[in-house]
């Protein structure tokens, strides 16, 4: 993140969309739940949860100070993940997003913070 781009305030936005195998269809019903995490060598961190909007778009906004990337000790960048389910049962997990630097993909809206879009996703809904 550009040290100009982020007041205290303001906010990263990972965001992702969610398309039906099969139909290409936007995946969209309070059935469905997606949590996103950035994976670690130890614990894998929970970012957020969210439902898919009636464009099958998933949204997750988190404060940037979680992840402090000055210090030497804690990660240079972000390893996102997510997990979809469906009635409480996982049907789909995402392939682990390595090494995101933020300050290479962000879309910087003025006031808001950072969005990163993680692109479109085919999701088997048939599954349990």
């Amino acid at each position: 993140m550009s040290k100009f781009s982020l007041g205290k305030e303001m906010s990263i936005e990972v965001t992702a969309r969610l398309i039906a195998k099969g139909s290409d269809t936007p995946v969209t019903s309070d059935e469905f739940v997606v949590k996103l995490y950035d994976k670690d060598f130890f614990d894998d961190d929970f970012l957020g949860e969210a439902s898919p909007d009636r464009d099958g778009r998933v949204s997750f906004i988190f404060n940037p100070e979680a992840f402090d990337r000055r210090d030497p000790i804690r990660e240079k960048s972000l390893d996102f993940y997510f997990v979809v389910y469906k009635n409480g049962l996982v049907i789909f997990r995402s392939k682990v997003m390595e090494h995101v630097d933020v300050d290479a993909v962000e879309t910087f809206r003025m006031g808001e913070g950072e969005v990163i879009d993680l692109g479109s996703f085919l999701i088997d809904t048939n599954s349990p």
